[in-house]
């Protein structure tokens, strides 16, 4: 086996240590050749039986899984995207393109130590410190890793960017300033259902019930069913849309990302900063809990399995909290409400 550590001396007579790994140089504070040779043998020794140890691992695990030491993180990600379908598949294949794990795509599993998947983190951004724990946690789950390569506590925290909702002067300036009929109104019944713009986008004449005064549809995130009674203001709305198929038949077709970015560009040119076409969904929110809307219906109307991501949309919301009083002389025609 190649000796990592070569050993050499100075002008000045004082032997170092190169490690022909990193190329550092470190002195081995003696002028005494065979001094010197000892604690060169001592530090080849030291890194020489984890690698014998690791050849001896590789060759008891081959024997149970023949793929085990050909296994590297580009096959784990392959494998994660065969276990998704539609949109979410559709997200997977983007964020597996992420460049910050080019560097370890072809690392095999049982060689990785935790530098190597922390320097892809400080390389890339939040979505990979996401990612990577998915894919960390579905070769561990999978009895590909022996053992965690990073335990759950050392992680580095993922820290999202502060999201906000759109505020009503906001959506106000920028429908007046869209031109485009069908994308200005997208935008007015993005603010009245608070829905994501997927499910918007995709909404058909035929969801409506003209009848009880009731659109439907289901979270194509969630296969959540969702049923809304629509206001006075929504139901004008949506008289001037199509009664049959799309009823946004240009917007349907548009990729999500092209979406966001013609919403993006209307607030630059407005000076609107810090939203997105999500920040309808976090308005609604808010607008809810700030009126004392019952927590599970807001819960029903956005499509949320957890009260939690539910509260995390509403959680900038000021409410002006009634009297119980008043509260519970309206009880009689109010339904109860759930506190948030």
């Amino acid at each position: 086996m190649k000796q990592r550590y070569h050993v050499f001396r100075r002008e000045n007579g004082i032997y170092y240590s190169l490690d022909t790994l990193t190329k550092k140089r470190e002195s081995l504070k003696t002028t005494d050749a065979e001094t010197a040779r000892r604690l060169i043998n001592a530090q080849n020794e030291a890194c020489k039986q984890p690698a014998v140890n690791l050849q001896i691992a590789q060759v008891y695990l081959q024997h149970s899984d023949p793929d085990f030491v050909k296994r590297n993180w580009q096959h784990v990600m392959d494998e994660m995207g065969r276990t998704k379908s539609g949109s979410t598949k559709k997200r997977w294949d983007v964020a597996i393109k992420d460049k910050a794990f080019d560097q370890i795509r072809c690392l095999a599993l049982i060689k990785t130590q935790a530098e190597h998947l922390l320097d892809a983190m400080h390389t890339g951004t939040v979505s990979t410190n996401v990612f990577l724990r998915r894919i960390h946690n579905f070769a561990l789950d999978m009895n590909w890793l022996p053992r965690s390569i990073i335990p759950k506590r050392q992680w580095p925290a993922i820290q999202f960017k502060e999201k906000r909702a759109i505020t009503f002067d906001e959506h106000q300036a920028i429908v007046g300033r869209e031109k485009n009929p069908e994308r200005k109104k997208f935008y007015e019944l993005c603010w009245h259902l608070g829905g994501s713009q997927g499910d918007i986008a995709c909404l058909k004449g035929e969801d409506m019930d003209w009848e009880n005064q009731t659109i439907s549809f289901t979270r194509k995130k969630t296969g959540v069913p969702v049923i809304l009674h629509l206001g006075e203001d929504a139901l004008n709305l949506l008289k001037d849309l199509p009664g049959e198929g799309l009823l946004f038949p240009y917007l349907s077709r548009v990729r999500a990302g092209d979406r966001a970015t013609e919403f993006k560009q209307r607030c630059r040119g407005l000076g609107i900063e810090g939203i997105s076409l999500h920040s309808y969904r976090y308005a609604w929110a808010e607008r809810a809990k700030t009126c004392g809307y019952p927590e599970r219906f807001a819960q029903e109307a956005l499509g949320h399995n957890s009260v939690a991501v539910h509260r995390a949309y509403a959680k900038r919301a000021k409410m002006k909290l009634p009297s119980l009083e008043e509260y519970e002389k309206k009880a009689v025609s109010l339904p109860t409400a759930v506190n948030w």
